[in-house]
């Protein structure tokens, strides 16, 4: 099949979206894949020293295209998914993942990256490409390529197992999530809920013909009734709904009505992604297999992290008793809610937070809307890193996996295309849920006609899952974000500007690629800080009906408001952590304690708040189970330290600068130091390059409120 013929083999440009279909999947993957065999198989038998450009420079031409490649089929599988395309993404991936483990096991390719290691050139290669050398070889021992013959056949099916049950888990969480409705037409039902997720939800009735109002678990649906609902027992149902997705309780009927319905229960799959897991870490010679994930990470070692974890949580946690003392207090006496239950904690807090600060997110939601967030975050970057972006010409005929969808321009202080950017905000069916930033094309060094070197411009994707705009009486409104959906949209735009800013012309360490795991939150989690500022706040911030911008006096509110029930949230994200280093270090799946068993044991050592028995949490953990997370969701919070310390430096300029804290010298230095740099060195040597030291934790408790 040509390139002009199948979209996923043209890579002249940006991905053809509206030109892919279902059946041009598994010719492209074909192609590609026999394309890398050949390629790799000239090179083995090439009699002459490996050197980086006959050797290292053609394997990775080679792997980008098939890259780029299946990242569009794996993009259109997480946005646009259906059966068909769900068929086809799940017939290819045993053999991406095949290909993949044959390669990071390939003994002769092994054997001619350790000459390139010795070889004289090695000397003279940049840093960048030493720590790419460095890094393969690390790679190659990971991927089983120092296993004998038998262990690594076995290797290879581990592999693509857990590859396939991954993406399972991924699809049982989907279809349970999509499967669940809540139909009421009664207004006592919906009491208290605000007017434009009312307004969504009667939206999502009227499109199946029926009368009244429609509520799902996509979070823009779900959360609302959580916060708002003064109906207690809808609150429960919705919250038992959520929390039992892809567990024992959850099946879907085929869509004929006839035959057996199909579980969408998880937790098979979680025991055996954990055997298999273990399985591998012993083959490779570890003792679990957080041991391996930290092979690539900062931290050394799981006892590292799980004490650095509960270190946090010896602190935090005298001030999660604290916020639920309170929130228990407040609900039995202003509530009349004597005990309270997991689906009451959202909506008490809401209230308490109302009464305590005489505001509630819904106000606060009214003077966030779309179209002066996107621009103000868009000035807040220009300003700090001395760039521009714009909306991408029309006219060049982009295509787009959906009407929703922009592609956006960044342009450096010269006027040069620097990077791009999709921008898919609203949540959809076909749409898993979350927010992420995924790489469509790397930044890298590429050879024109004519012979001479060019760069190829970085592109990314950032995925959120917000509430779409609502027709209000007939009329149009832009979508509305609370001041968190604010935050997630700068956290992902604090990946993609790390992705697309770098200077690295090595793919290999270019951008987010060659990170290590725990530290690739730093510019994301960075980048949430600017949303407390006044000076940003007041540039991104218009009333939705009168355009009067956020109040001075609403915004001392939010920032007095900023640390309300921190404690709690700080041990939940420490609890998750924990459950799963715990998860992949001292837990055996073959023993009697079950998965859930040891959730209550970390539980109880760090939580203040147990949810009823039927609830699942494990089966819903797509990070670890159906993502990368696996052994690193404490990632989180190491790299909030790095964040924390590194916005530090801004805060402690503030003061002598007539700037603020939108100091565009310290954000230079921030882009060069941080951003600009990618996987090329290791983290630690970017962050003490920007700070000047190594980090320290102390920055981290002072912004959620608590003493050092």
């Amino acid at each position: 099949m040509t390139t002009l013929s199948n979209p996923l083999l043209d890579f002249s440009g940006l991905p053809r979206f509206s030109d892919i279909k279902t059946e041009h999947v598994t010719p492209a993957i074909e192609a590609l894949l026999n394309e890398n065999k050949t390629i790799l198989d000239n090179i083995r038998h090439d009699p002459q020293p490996p050197t980086w450009s006959t050797f290292v420079q053609p394997i990775v031409d080679a792997t980008e295209r098939l890259s780029r490649a299946w990242g569009q089929v794996s993009h259109l599988n997480a946005v646009m998914n259906s059966p068909e395309l769900r068929a086809a993404y799940n017939k290819n991936l045993p053999l991406i993942t095949q290909f993949y483990a044959e390669l990071s096991q390939d003994q002769q390719l092994f054997e001619k990256f350790k000459q390139v290691r010795a070889s004289k050139e090695y000397a003279t290669l940049s840093p960048a490409r030493k720590k790419i050398i460095e890094d393969e070889l690390r790679d190659f021992r990971l991927g089983g390529a120092e296993l004998p013959d038998e262990e690594k056949q076995r290797f290879l099916r581990i592999q693509e197992a857990l590859s396939e049950t991954s993406s399972q888990f991924n699809d049982n969480l989907l279809d349970a999530t999509n499967a669940f409705s809540l139909l009421t037409d009664n207004p006592q039902d919906v009491a208290g809920i605000p007017e434009d997720a009312l307004h969504a939800a009667r939206q999502l009735a009227e499109q199946e013909g029926k009368t009244g109002w429609k509520f799902t678990l996509h979070m823009p649906s779900y959360l609302p009734v959580q916060q708002y609902a003064e109906n207690r027992e809808l609150r429960e149902k919705m919250y038992r709904a959520y929390n039992t997705r892809a567990s024992e309780f959850d099946a879907v009927h085929p869509e004929t009505g006839q035959g057996e319905a199909k579980s969408l229960d998880n937790m098979p799959l979680i025991n055996k992604i954990l055997e298999l897991r273990e399985e591998e870490a012993r083959l490779l010679g570890f003792n679990n297999y957080a041991e391996v994930s930290l092979a690539t990470k900062m931290a050394e070692s799981p006892q590292q992290v799980l004490d650095f974890l509960r270190e946090l949580a010896a602190k935090a946690k005298p001030y999660a008793e604290r916020d639920l003392q309170e929130l228990q207090q407040f609900a039995a006496e202003q509530l009349s809610l004597p005990k309270l239950e997991a689906w009451d904690i959202p909506y008490a807090s809401e209230k308490l937070r109302q009464a305590r600060y005489a505001f509630s997110d819904q106000e606060v939601k009214q003077y966030f809307p779309e179209n002066k967030v996107l621009p103000g975050m868009f000035r807040l970057v220009e300003k700090l890193y001395r760039i521009t972006i714009t909306p991408a010409d029309a006219a060049r005929n982009i295509q787009y996996w959906h009407p929703d969808v922009t592609l956006y321009d960044i342009f450096d202080a010269s006027g040069a295309l620097i990077g791009q950017f999709y921008l898919d905000l609203y949540a959809r069916a076909s749409k898993r849920g979350g927010a992420w930033m995924d790489s469509a094309i790397s930044r890298r060094l590429v050879e024109q006609k004519q012979g001479k070197p060019a760069v190829q411009i970085p592109v990314a994707y950032l995925t959120c899952n917000f509430s779409a705009p609502v027709a209000v009486g007939g009329k149009p409104r832009p979508a509305l974000f609370t001041h968190n959906e604010v935050i997630v949209l700068f956290h992902e735009f604090g990946h993609g500007l790390h992705h697309l800013l770098t200077q690295v012309d090595d793919l290999s360490v270019s951008g987010i690629n060659g990170v290590e795991w725990d530290a690739v939150e730093l510019p994301s989690q960075f980048m949430e800080n600017f949303c407390w500022e006044w000076d940003v706040l007041t540039g991104m911030t218009g009333h939705v009906e009168t355009g009067a911008p956020l109040p001075r006096a609403l915004y001392e509110k939010m920032l007095a408001a900023r640390n309300f029930q921190s404690g709690m949230q700080m041990v939940r994200q420490i609890e998750f952590a924990l459950f799963d280093m715990r998860l992949h270090s001292d837990f055996n799946p073959h023993g009697g304690k079950t998965v859930l068993q040891l959730l209550d044991e970390v539980r109880s050592e760090t939580a203040v708040i147990f949810p009823p028995a039927y609830h699942r949490f494990p089966n819903n953990f797509a990070h670890i189970f159906g993502g990368g997370y696996a052994a690193g969701y404490y990632s989180y919070k190491w790299a909030e330290v790095l964040s924390a310390d590194a916005y530090g430096m801004f805060e402690e300029r503030a003061a002598s600068s007539v700037e603020g804290v939108l100091n565009a010298d310290i954000g230079a230095r921030f882009r060069q130091e941080i951003l600009a740099m990618g996987g090329s060195r290791p983290a630690l040597e970017s962050f003490v390059a920007f700070r000047g030291r190594t980090p320290q934790m102390d920055a981290l408790l002072r912004h959620n409120g608590m003493a050092a």
